[in-house]
């Protein structure tokens, strides 16, 4: 194990933090501000891979499959938002959790009806189908586009809730929902453009990881598990909390992986265990 080696699983580790962070972070902002328990986010993650590869297939470009499987899938985010989720904020957590977790078997079933139980997979374009030479390796083009791509997304988010008037919106309406809506600000169509961006985010990491793990019908149940514990550890509806969760989630699962493989899987359990007893409100939690 030389030095390559050890920068090989660093930049693998980035890599993978970041396709969590652009889950979590859309999970996180819609239980943040709607309080509701999404587990159908893994699915639209799936969906966004699978319509990326049709998309692709149809417009002969992965860059037009890149811009219209997120708004593809906050098309169908915004049809679950007016029949089911809209509806269900008031049911409690259990009935959020319940309808969303049948949601996962819907689109299972539509992915296999409409694409087949088979792994596909959707070429990189071709200006990122190389490698880079990074200190002593040469890493895959793509895997760098993925970790740049996160970091944009991340810095673009920030920007947002910190230095606009929407983040500002946004943030008001997080701490105090009776209040915000007092002051004049429209929560309820905040509550849908927010929960429309969850959607195009899970989408976006849907298209962008086909290129690097194929579109499978299990890849959203897969996900979501990660997911989740990422959004735990660093706290509900923080966008601060994602991103530590994120990058250690991500880190602990690729050098788990390499320095203890047998006991990998069970990490990152182990550590959301530790977090919930001693911390349960997360690392960086939205509200105190």
């Amino acid at each position: 194990m030389d030095t390559g080696f050890w920068i090989l699983q660093v930049l693998n580790a980035t890599q993978y933090s970041m396709l969590l962070f652009l889950l979590s972070i859309g999970l996180t902002i819609i239980f943040g501000l709607l309080h509701f328990v999404n587990l159908a986010h893994g699915a639209l993650y799936m969906m966004g891979a699978y319509i990326g590869i049709s998309a692709a297939a149809a417009t002969g470009s992965f860059w037009g499959a890149f811009v219209l499987a997120p708004l593809a899938v906050t098309a169908i985010g915004a049809f679950l938002y007016f029949t089911l989720i809209d509806r269900l904020r008031g049911a409690g957590p259990m009935n959020q959790v319940l309808v969303t977790f049948g949601l996962i078997f819907v689109f299972l079933d539509l992915a296999r009806m409409g694409w087949g139980d088979v792994a596909l997979g959707l070429d990189a374009p071709e200006a990122l189908r190389g490698a880079v030479p990074i200190l002593s390796v040469t890493y895959p083009a793509y895997r760098l586009f993925l970790i740049v791509l996160g970091a944009i997304i991340m810095t673009a988010l920030w920007f947002a809730l910190a230095r606009t008037q929407v983040g500002a919106m946004i943030r008001a309406s997080v701490e105090n929902e009776a209040m915000a809506a007092s002051l004049g600000i429209d929560v309820p169509r905040l509550f849908f453009l927010v929960f429309c961006l969850g959607c195009a985010l899970a989408g976006l990491a849907g298209v962008a990881a086909a290129p690097v793990f194929s579109a499978t019908t299990g890849m959203g149940v897969e996900i979501l598990i990660p997911t989740l514990i990422v959004v735990v550890i660093g706290g509900l509806g923080s966008l601060q909390g994602a991103v530590v969760g994120s990058f250690i989630v991500g880190w602990i699962e690729t050098f788990g992986a390499v320095l203890a493989p047998d006991f990998a899987s069970v990490l990152p359990y182990v550590l959301l265990a530790a977090i919930l007893v001693t911390r349960p409100q997360g690392l960086l939690p939205a509200r105190g």
